[in-house]
């Protein structure tokens, strides 16, 4: 009987690396490029997003947009994993909503301005069908967002965190 225990922990401890192998190549831990191969802007951008507090309104069509609810991204930093992928580790505070994880999206550059693309995007713990493209310039973000049959506008500042 312990040989029987022994081989099922061993298959269970397998199935649990792999797991957790599997989420951390979807989430891209490990992966970024090396820093000295970042274009300028690209390096900018990064340097621009670590330890940041994007912190603005999100509006809801067909309600009031005088009505913007407060939304709030604590970004530790943001890697560039590939041509177009970027990982935020992002703690996202909007509605009931507050969790801390990684998210990686795809960014475009308009000219010098980056924008994250996302269309029918799912978040692990969030949903998905997910969609949004916003832009990052100056001291501040703008875009639109959609989730399913919501949408809305959403806008804000970027400035140091606390500790910063």
């Amino acid at each position: 009987m312990t040989g029987i225990l022994k081989i099922v922990g061993g298959v269970a401890v397998v199935l649990v690396a792999y797991g957790v192998g599997c989420y951390r190549a979807s989430i891209g831990a490990g992966q970024g490029v090396p820093v000295a191969s970042l274009t300028e802007l690209e390096r900018e951008f990064s340097e621009q997003m670590r330890n940041v507090v994007l912190e603005g309104n999100f509006t809801i069509e067909g309600v009031d947009p005088s009505d913007g609810r407060p939304e709030r991204y604590e970004i530790a930093q943001v890697t560039k994993l590939d041509e177009r992928r970027w990982r935020f580790d992002a703690r996202v505070t909007y509605g009931n909503v507050d969790v801390t994880l990684p998210v990686v999206v795809p960014l475009v550059w308009a000219g010098d301005t980056p924008m994250v693309s996302i269309t029918d995007f799912a978040i692990p713990g969030l949903g998905d069908e997910f969609g949004a493209r916003v832009v990052f310039y100056d001291n501040r973000y703008a875009g639109t967002w959609d989730h399913g049959e919501y949408g809305g506008l959403m806008y804000g500042t970027i400035s140091p965190t606390a500790s910063n």
